[in-house]
């Protein structure tokens, strides 16, 4: 019998009404939407959603971002690391490491079974090692010890790209200055565009729908400043593949693509990806409370995964050292990229 509980509501989504949820919502699927648009589909004036808008950019601090196709990028290299230390580091200057090299995008300190996270990616496997070898020497003197794995696919969310890594890509200058300027803010008009550029009104407009048709892009959306009485998990599990994987795999699914809120504020999971290398799998989630941050994501993770010997290493995510939280809401259902790892009979019979 199914006993997971799919279905629990989140008290904080009560602090917010059905309508302004519905335009975190729309704006996080696509955050280039105009309010014209918006106004029709909430069924309200223009007024009341420019009004609802400010609003929400300003309890919940929104920024106007993109999710970026990194393999259209070029960038062949994502990496989940996971870093202890033996000896208590000094942030500031674990900071100004990471900031010293392009391949770092999203950093966060953790309280639990380990103490930092990092996402990297780069355009070949040669600079990602050289990036990570070097880290670990810089690192070395507060003990780290070091596990990173290979993103081998990103079932939910995304991490927010860095200004810095859009420089290095094999792109027209104009294009790098429209990606970032989008980066910033993905609302960003033509107008607004072409004044910061330089370029002709109309050459935005082309290299816009060319960098949209070229798969670089995948959606406009918008990144949250996660509330301080909220609690972010974070955990990398590893196990081991066996009979009825897939029918535990889909109970999970089932988990993350379930929500107890009509339009949430946020997804309560926010990043899920299979892993290859120190671990299988990682998942990033935001709770109202720390006991069932801990009860729905660690205890019953490891419930539906205990027949495949699990091992997860969790901890509380609370200091952003690089980047932006990968937060919003999408329609997860929809958006959940799901991977089977059955091989196919023909596969399997060599046909």
């Amino acid at each position: 019998m199914d006993d997971i509980d799919y279905n629990f509501e989140s008290r904080y989504d009560e602090n917010f009404s059905l309508l302004t949820r519905k335009l975190i919502r729309y704006i996080s699927e696509d955050s280039r939407t105009s309010i014209l648009e918006l106004s029709k589909r909430l069924g309200v004036s223009r007024r009341t959603v420019r009004e609802r808008l400010i609003r929400a950019e300003k309890e919940l601090g929104i920024s106007y971002t993109v999710e970026f196709n990194e393999s259209a990028m070029g960038l062949a290299n994502p990496h989940l690391i996971l870093a202890k230390f033996t000896k208590k580091p000094d942030w500031n200057e674990v900071t100004r490491l990471l900031a010293s090299s392009y391949i770092p995008q999203f950093a966060v300190g953790v309280k639990g079974k380990f103490d930092l996270l990092i996402y990297a990616n780069a355009m070949t496997s040669g600079e990602y090692v050289h990036w990570d070898k070097g880290m670990q020497i810089m690192l070395s003197k507060y003990g780290v010890l070091w596990h990173p794995s290979d993103v081998a696919h990103k079932q939910l969310g995304f991490f927010p790209i860095r200004d810095e890594l859009i420089d290095t890509l094999k792109l027209d200058k104009q294009h790098k200055e429209m990606l970032k300027i989008l980066n910033t803010n993905s609302r960003a008009t033509f107008s607004e565009i072409s004044k910061r550029t330089g370029m002709h009104f109309n050459t935005v407009a082309y290299n816009f729908n060319k960098l949209v048709d070229s798969g670089i892009i995948k959606r406009f959306t918008i990144s949250i400043k996660p509330p301080k009485d909220l609690i972010r998990i974070v955990f990398f599990s590893k196990y081991v593949l066996a009979e009825k994987f897939e029918d535990d795999a889909a109970r999970i699914r089932k988990v993350y693509t379930t929500s107890g809120t009509e339009y949430p504020i946020f997804n309560r999971y926010q990043v899920c990806a299979q892993l290859v290398g120190s671990y299988d799998f990682f998942n990033m989630s935001i709770f109202d409370n720390y006991d069932t941050a801990y009860q729905q994501s660690i205890v019953q993770y490891k419930d539906v995964m205990k027949k495949h010997n699990v091992k997860v290493d969790y901890g509380q995510a609370d200091l952003l050292l690089m980047g932006k939280w990968p937060l919003r809401s999408i329609d997860t259902k929809k958006e959940y990229n799901i991977i089977k790892w059955t091989v196919p009979s023909d596969v399997q019979h060599g046909a």
